[in-house]
């Protein structure tokens, strides 16, 4: 199956496959993009990571739990009744035993936990994000190939055409030249044109199969597969919205400005958690060890002793020790936050590019179909002449070429309307 059967396929309908080719709408494109990407599929990974961080740091909360167990050689004990002279060696067990069991419940810290909590809920939260901006941005790169894929058909489908209206021509040509009504030098031109539009259409069909098998990688589908954008796509209306709501857009949903956020709200995080490092602790502990012999006596026998209590602990150091810390971190939340209030004058800086050029590609458009309604005019009139012997072969020539470059522009624009609208789109932050 070739190219020309690719292009049967090209119809809004749906997904469907046509022996070595496929019909691929944008959402499907999307779908498959998304569950094919390596970088997306590092970001999910990631994901995974900070869920993980994010219930450890929750473990801090429950109680810290060790077991003990010694067992060891008693080396023979020496006494000193008077002085270091006289040593007596009582008599005492060869093996030593110990089993402990050691609770420790943390009951304040300062805000330690409750911050360490915190900045995991963050992290996780900040990876979610990251993968936002990827997905958008990798969209957006998707989008561009599929587009340049569709705007390849049309160029074949124009191509094809022209080569099938140059291909009647030089017959008529042929013919007019036996008639003797012109010379030779009109066939050998019009040859020329032919054999130009056959190598340019030759030359557009391996850059379709270039360009499916990019999208095919990517996709994870077979590569040797011809891929059939949607023709509907260009058809959509895609209106404007004010500027202003488009602003308000983007601060509100683009991942990348919430992003900027959620750093400048772990950046705060951090300010918390320097300063908790200077506030006490209180922690719960109980413990229970079963030990022999008897450590006084000697005695061999099993003593079991049990205890439970509080401990509290100020870290009297840190109150000079960490000082500079905190400023650190209060200083990292400025950072951050400057970086909050760049990427929102860069917000403004993109929306009013991606505006300005849906704008200004809506308007070319208009004026290209214009264009193309004259140029298939002129190519009309000029054909007409020429075959009255009122014009040249240059100029009917010329009129075919004005004709196919308008044709071309005009899908060129159109691909161009749909990019931009979807450009915009990425800038507003509503493509996830």
């Amino acid at each position: 199956m070739g190219i020309a059967a690719a292009l049967l396929a090209l119809s809004p309908a749906k997904a469907y496959t046509q022996g070595d080719s496929l019909y691929l709408s944008v959402d499907q494109l999307f779908e498959k993009g998304m569950e094919q990407n390596l970088q997306l599929a590092a970001d999910r990974l990631r994901e995974k990571m900070a869920e993980e961080r994010r219930k450890t740091a929750r473990t801090g909360r429950l109680p810290d739990i060790e077991i003990g167990l010694n067992e060891g050689f008693v080396g023979q004990p020496v006494i000193f009744e008077r002085g270091l002279s006289d040593p007596t060696y009582p008599d005492s067990p060869d093996w030593s035993q110990n089993y402990a069991v050691n609770l420790t419940q943390p009951l304040y810290h300062g805000g330690r936990i409750k911050y360490a909590i915190r900045q995991a809920d963050i992290e996780r939260e900040i990876a979610v994000l990251q993968t936002a901006t990827d997905r958008a941005d990798i969209k957006l790169s998707l989008l561009r190939q599929y587009l340049n894929l569709f705007s390849l058909y049309k160029q074949h489908r124009v191509l094809s055409r022209n080569i099938n209206e140059s291909e009647r021509r030089l017959k008529d040509i042929r013919q007019m030249k036996e008639e003797g009504l012109i010379t030779n030098n009109d066939v050998l031109r019009s040859e020329m044109q032919l054999t130009n539009d056959r190598l340019s259409l030759l030359e557009t069909e391996n850059n379709i199969r270039l360009a499916s098998q990019q999208l095919d990688i990517l996709l994870g589908l077979e590569e040797d597969l011809l891929l059939c954008p949607d023709t509907a796509l260009l058809g959509k209306a895609y209106t404007l919205e004010s500027y202003a709501d488009y602003i308000g857009q983007a601060y509100a949903n683009d991942p990348a400005m919430l992003l900027r956020k959620k750093q400048t709200d772990l950046a705060r995080n951090n300010i918390d958690a320097a300063r908790a490092a200077q506030m006490p602790q209180l922690s719960l502990y109980a413990a229970n060890t079963l030990a022999r012999p008897v450590s006084r006596t000697l005695a061999d026998m099993y003593n079991n002793a049990w205890n439970v209590g509080l401990s509290f602990s100020y870290p009297l150091s840190a109150l000079y020790r960490n000082r500079h810390r905190v400023n650190e971190a209060r200083r990292q939340a400025e950072l951050y936050r400057n970086a909050e209030e760049q990427q929102k004058q860069q917000i403004r800086v993109t929306v009013r590019n991606a505006y300005l050029k849906h704008s200004e590609a809506l308007a070319r458009v208009d004026a290209l179909k214009l264009s193309v309604k004259q140029a298939e005019e002129n190519y009309r009139i000029m054909r007409n002449r020429y075959l009255n012997q009122l014009a040249i072969l240059t100029d009917l020539l010329d009129a075919d070429n004005l004709r196919l470059n308008a044709e071309l522009q005009l899908t060129t624009a159109r691909t161009q309307v749909v990019y931009t609208y979807y450009e915009l789109l990425r800038a507003a932050g509503k493509l996830k």
